[in-house]
């Protein structure tokens, strides 16, 4: 305890330099806010603005100065601030990083006077056979691995359905995406069962990112020219990889086994075929409509899970991609 003030002291010093390096090209208020923000959260180990202001012992009023801290909440992130800090992020991770995406909820049961509060899965209540939905807020989160493993957000939204402008929960999680490869050109993405999507699957074979999803029991693998339930192929497979795992505090041998199967998607979009279609669209059309039966017929695949050749033609159109 000989030592405890001045280590506080250090601790705080090291919190402010970083909040410098954010803030730097902010206003002197904009300045004092990042400061205040983030030595708050660290001292206090909470998130309230009461806990927050508790820490900071101004001679002000506790009401004026949660009241100051809100004003600037509420005008967002300034842009600066987060290049800035994304900036700083970079030269902690290494090239070709590993990134974590995943949704989270925050439950708002009691709430009244919350603005656009949606209804939410409650990750906490729900179990496999019952999802309990309650009022809240969705959160997507995407965190980059640095050089020493530890995770550091990159991407952080919380979003409701009920925001004006809100599109799809997809969208934010497409933005994670976006941010993450103009951040570091080339990562892999590791999500969960949750993201087990030809959506998914699509976006990140657009930004040419490399991923690990883990497949819901659903998922149908193409492998030697049958489709095969990913649960199936599993325990097919004899796992000839052994590593270490540490699960829910306790540390296991985990085998691991791979096999090299195509990841096909493909959508076909026929409400799109236009009225004015001449005589060589219709020609156009009327082939892919062939060669969709005849795949069909021959291979017993079924329309939007169909290997496509590389065509798109006005009406009709489809991607298809390999990882």
């Amino acid at each position: 305890m000989a030592h405890f003030t001045s280590n506080t002291y250090t601790l705080k010093r090291e919190i402010l330099t970083f909040s410098n390096k954010i803030s730097r090209k902010l206003s002197k208020p904009d300045k004092k806010f990042t400061a205040d923000m983030t030595y708050g959260i660290l001292a206090s180990g909470s998130c309230l603005l009461t806990d927050i202001v508790d820490q900071l012992h101004e001679r002000s009023k506790k009401v004026n100065s949660v009241e100051r801290l809100t004003r600037h909440l509420n005008k967002g992130v300034p842009g600066k601030a987060q290049k800035s800090y994304l900036h700083t992020i970079r030269k902690w991770v290494p090239d070709e990083p590993v990134v974590h995406i995943d949704d989270s909820d925050i439950v708002k049961p009691d709430g009244r006077k919350f603005e656009s509060l949606g209804l939410v899965r409650d990750g906490s209540k729900s179990t496999d056979t019952k999802n309990v939905y309650e009022k809240g807020y969705h959160v997507t989160e995407a965190c980059a691995l640095t050089k020493n493993g530890h995770p550091v957000s990159i991407f952080s939204k919380v979003h409701s359905s009920k925001e004006k402008d809100f599109t799809s929960i997809n969208d934010v999680t497409f933005s994670a995406m976006e941010r993450a490869a103009s951040l570091f050109g080339k990562a892999t993405f590791v999500m969960d069962r949750g993201y087990d999507d030809n959506k998914m699957f699509l976006k990140l074979h657009g930004l040419e990112q490399d991923y690990v999803i883990r497949l819901t029991a659903k998922r149908k693998l193409l492998f030697h020219g049958k489709w095969v339930p990913a649960t199936q192929l599993r325990e097919q497979r004899k796992g000839k990889i052994k590593m270490p795992l540490y699960y829910k505090g306790k540390k296991h041998d985990a085998y691991l086994s791979h096999v090299k199967v195509p990841v096909i998607f493909c959508n076909l979009f026929r409400h799109h075929i236009c009225s004015n279609l001449n005589q060589r669209n219709h020609t156009v059309l009327d082939e892919f409509e062939k060669t969709l039966e005849d795949l069909k017929t021959d291979y017993g695949f079924q329309e939007g899970h169909l290997p496509c050749p590389g065509l798109r033609h006005h009406g009709a159109s489809h991607d298809a991609g390999y990882k």
